[in-house]
């Protein structure tokens, strides 16, 4: 049996239960009767105290000098590193993914911290010409205040890391509301950050609802909010923000496209399309949503995606070889199935999987087969919406442009792949798909640090992108200063 945790929020340096008074339990998706947490949520006078604690503590961390906030981020890193596989565990009970992605996760986690440390010697302004003499202009970053950081279940510690790490190495402060599908994984993160030894108030952790996002935006010590999750709730915390004109960063939801063009390796192709529409069960949102194949190679690309989706292994993530774990929640195990058989009722064929296993080891979790549909035409459900769980969708092309006119009949564009050894097809995809990553001989999923990340379309609001360098951007306000000398 797993151990059960009583959760507490982190403020201001301390730990703290929360105050509200219904009792609530978090459960293994692999195996519901396993209770990995419980506690009570949090009220709207503990978000109050956290963001309280948030704007006093800026009023000295803007003026820690950023090469100093640099070795707390370093700090976080090498405790993630060292901790690895027991936050690891704690993400498998938690989340349901495969030890494998989530060994995987604490890694990136901590990769992305250790950057954010980096960029904390970077900061920059410039020197400009002026128009007269003895007169120097100069652009200056300053951080905006505190952060409100809204992040989802699916990667439940690096999200947070990449929202977080680069506000606070750009001088803000942060007050983290991790969804509550994950609070644990949360609240690992915040030990961490207690022993880094990062100041009171700096990153605070409330275990709140999402019925309370509304009111952390219009708090008036709040300058900014950065959301990851579904396009539904972004659009609203994007409407609560723009009430009170403050700056709004959303990544939301992707309909990614792999294309597989005649001339690509199959058997590569075969190994791309499994690893984006399976790993992480699915439960990413840049999984490959769609799989779109030139008519030559369809029949050989689809019975070598069968044998290769029936070989592999679903179970409790902890197990050894397990290759799909479960899906987060009745909720969303349900939203897939029922996706599933929308597809069906629509005319597409599921040519394996698509229903829950069946045995006694998947009886108490939210499983559902990988699954492989074909004759998946652009105006069904399942080709137009996110399905977040362990499924391939097959759509036959017979050239280059009506791929990539498919690829982008959609609303979202966050990823996108090709397969493909002809430079036209390389260059044509890389210009015309509209998706905010596009890859060439690589799955859909799966980013580089480095390298910024964020969509197109209803998949961002495109205003800023996360991950690399350009994330400090968000983060940060420019100052123009004019110095006349004499």
């Amino acid at each position: 049996m797993t151990a059960t945790t009583t959760l507490k929020n982190f403020i201001n340096g301390k730990w703290a239960a929360p105050t509200g008074t219904e009792w609530k339990q978090g459960v293994n998706p692999a195996n519901v009767r396993e209770i990995v947490s419980s506690y009570y949520p949090s009220t709207s006078a503990d978000v109050r105290e956290a963001i309280d604690a948030a704007a006093l503590a800026f009023q000295s961390w803007k003026r820690t000098p950023a090469p100093q906030r640099e070795n707390y981020l370093y700090n976080i890193a090498a405790l993630m590193e060292d901790e690895k596989e027991a936050l690891a565990k704690t993400i498998v009970m938690e989340e349901g993914k495969t030890f494998t992605d989530a060994i995987k996760e604490v890694g990136y986690a901590a990769g992305i911290i250790r950057f954010y440390a980096g960029e904390c010697r970077r900061l920059k302004g410039t020197i400009l010409e002026a128009d007269m003499p003895d007169v120097q202009i100069e652009t200056k970053p300053e951080p905006l205040g505190v952060v409100l950081v809204v992040t989802p279940w699916n990667f439940p510690l690096s999200i947070p890391a990449w929202k977080t790490a680069p506000a606070i190495a750009s001088g803000n402060t942060v007050v983290l509301k991790a969804s509550s599908q994950t609070p644990l994984t949360a609240m690992k993160f915040m030990e961490i950050v207690e022993r880094a030894g990062v100041p009171a108030g700096v990153i605070n952790n409330v275990i709140a609802p999402g019925k309370l996002v509304s009111e952390m935006i219009h708090h008036k010590a709040v300058k900014a909010v950065t959301f990851t999750g579904s396009n539904d709730s972004g659009k609203k915390v994007y409407a609560e923000a723009a009430k009170d004109m403050k700056r709004c960063l959303l990544e939301m939801g992707g309909k990614n496209p792999l294309i597989v063009m005649e001339d690509a390796d199959i058997d590569e192709a075969v190994q791309l399309a499994a690893a984006g529409a399976y790993g992480q069960t699915g439960q990413a949102c840049t999984a490959t949503g769609r799989l779109i194949v030139h008519h030559e190679i369809a029949e050989t690309f689809t019975e070598k995606l069968v044998a290769k989706t029936k070989e592999l292994l679903v179970g409790n993530g902890m197990e050894e070889g397990v290759e799909v774990g479960p899906q987060v929640s009745k909720s969303e195990q349900s939203s897939t199935l029922a996706l599933i058989q929308s597809a069906i009722e629509e005319g597409a064929n599921v040519l394996t999987g698509g229903n829950v296993p069946e045995g006694a080891a998947f009886e108490h979790g939210y499983f559902v087969e990988p699954t492989v549909i074909r004759d998946v035409t652009a105006s069904m459900r399942i080709f137009q919406e996110e399905v977040f769980g362990p499924v391939n969708c097959i759509t036959e092309v017979r050239d280059i442009d009506e791929a990539i006119a498919v690829a982008n009949n959609v609303d979202y564009g966050l990823s996108s792949a090709i397969c493909t050894k002809n430079l036209e097809y390389m260059n044509k995809a890389l210009h015309e798909i509209e998706a905010g990553i596009v890859k060439v001989n690589m799955t859909t999923t799966g980013t580089f640090y480095q390298a910024p990340f964020g969509g197109y379309k209803q998949s961002s609001t495109g205003t800023f992108k996360e991950l690399g360098s350009e994330a400090m951007d968000f983060y940060c306000q420019y100052k123009t200063r004019y110095i006349k000398s004499k």
